[in-house]
């Protein structure tokens, strides 16, 4: 299981999304489904997103993010989440039990949102 976390804004539109998946697919592998905080797993962006792309959503709960050590530590993150990076946390509970990061926290150009992607073991 391939897995891209995304982490973003309330105000992040379709295009912020798009944005960050691009960078950190970016040739590197195809995502089985995309993740995210359970909170924003509904926000009609990422629901747009995963239309467009052919792509399950997975909601992933704030127990589960703050169970996921992350090499990226944003403050903000950490205090509203308890995780450092949404998108790291949200990649590495998608892909399950021992996954691994195979890229590390992107952030879209608009800053408005990022990605990352995690790989289970088999």
């Amino acid at each position: 299981m391939i897995a891209l976390g995304l982490g973003f804004r309330s105000q992040a539109d379709e295009t912020a999304l798009l944005a960050a998946f691009e960078a950190a697919v970016s040739n590197r592998c195809q995502p089985d489904a995309l993740a995210t905080v359970a909170s924003k797993a509904s926000a009609p962006a990422l629901l747009a997103l995963a239309n467009r792309l052919q792509l399950p959503v997975l909601a992933i709960d704030e127990a589960q993010l703050c169970a996921q050590n992350t090499p990226t530590q944003s403050p903000f993150v950490r205090q509203r989440f308890n995780t450092g990076s949404v998108a790291e946390a949200a990649a590495l509970a998608a892909a399950g039990p021992g996954a691994k990061l195979i890229v590390r926290r992107v952030v879209a150009a608009s800053g408005m949102a990022t990605a990352a992607i995690a790989e289970s073991p088999s």
